[in-house]
């Protein structure tokens, strides 16, 4: 194929992100599972580039994730997301960005049903009227913030101290991107790339001086599907989903993975160690893990941030071996101490997985 055709049909793929301006919103499960990555994401956005990103205090969960357990109604989960849009409208902005890509995909479903049926929008402004006396207007540009990050990715690569390079081998690290199901599948139009080449994570990696991993479980799903692991008898099918991608991508020996998804993340750093304990079988090095970080994570890494300020001692695979590889210091004495440096002590190692 010509590349002029090879353009075309790329541009098709793309979407439009404004690299400013945003009314943003966090994620409730993000903040339990990984802490400071929305800290950081604000801290860079603001600090580190100067944009205006602006919070609410009073934005709630967008409750997806009863609505994709059969728990709240799809009513009245509009209403929530109405709500939430309403605040936008009120501090004055257009844009929203997602911290959550439940939460993206959910928006994305509510604002196209809306744009099919006019009438179940005006039944949702009237609940939201009763309710709240507020109004709102749709957001004109709707992105989640791995699309943020990624339309920043070479501000941030300007500012960086460091790359995803060996320092040992001056070799780009071998990275794995792992895309979250409800960013690229639900509605591929919304998502940079599609859901045949998602290029978000892809993006942000070689910007920043690493090499992205292809291996066949490259787009299977990391195993938390809500009806898998929130029903206690079906978490069997969400390891064995995990297991399969990491017996896919181990033969490959990549240094670190990359994800855009509160859950994700949570499931394949969780996992390994689960399935270290199950049946003894570690994927990293020398019996560690393939350490998991979030795109706020690692763009934080390449800015020099305190491994332990972004967080990431909450981790259960160690960071430690990426952060030696990429050259990034860290004291280990300030691993387990809270943000008045006082001790919280450590938690107990597990039987086989190593760890710092």
């Amino acid at each position: 194929m010509k590349n002029e055709g090879k353009r075309r049909i790329w541009q098709e793929y793309q979407k439009e992100i404004p690299n400013d301006h945003y009314f943003y919103v966090r994620s409730c499960i993000r903040q339990n599972f990984f802490p400071a990555s929305e800290v950081m994401f604000l801290k860079i956005m603001k600090d580190e580039l100067g944009k205006d990103i602006y919070e609410n205090e009073y934005h709630t969960t967008c409750s997806g994730i009863g609505y994709h357990s059969d728990v709240v109604p799809l009513e009245t989960t509009m209403t929530v997301v109405a709500r939430q849009f309403a605040l936008m409208t009120e501090a004055g902005y257009e844009n929203f960005a997602a911290s959550c890509i439940t939460s993206f995909g959910l928006y994305s479903e509510i604002m196209h049903t809306w744009e099919e049926f006019p009438e179940v929008e005006a039944k949702i402004r009237e609940n939201l009227w009763k309710a709240t006396r507020r109004e709102f207007k749709t957001p004109k540009h709707l992105a989640h913030a791995s699309d943020i990050i990624y339309k920043v990715r070479d501000e941030i690569a300007a500012k960086a101290k460091y790359k995803l390079v060996n320092r040992h081998t001056g070799k780009p690290l071998k990275v794995v991107e792992h895309i979250g199901c409800h960013y690229s599948k639900m509605f591929p139009s919304k998502g940079v790339g599609g859901a045949e080449y998602p290029y978000v994570l892809t993006g942000m990696v070689e910007s920043w001086g690493g090499e992205i991993i292809d291996y066949p479980e490259r787009r299977h799903c990391c195993g938390f599907g809500f009806r898998q692991y929130l029903v206690k008898a079906n978490r069997g099918y969400s390891i064995a989903n995990t297991k399969k991608k990491f017996d896919s991508m181990e033969p490959y020996h990549p240094d670190m993975i990359i994800t855009n998804c509160p859950g994700c993340p949570y499931f394949l750093d969780r996992w390994q160690y689960a399935i270290a304990e199950m049946e003894g079988k570690t994927y990293g090095e020398n019996g560690f893990g393939i350490p998991v970080f979030t795109y706020e994570e690692v763009a934080s890494m390449m800015l020099g941030y305190d491994p332990w300020d972004m967080g990431l001692q909450v981790h259960q695979v160690s960071a430690e071996p990426l952060l030696d590889k990429i050259g990034l210091p860290y004291d280990p004495a300030k691993k387990y101490q809270g943000l008045h440096r006082e001790d919280l002590g450590k938690p107990v190692k597990p039987g086989c997985l190593k760890v710092y």
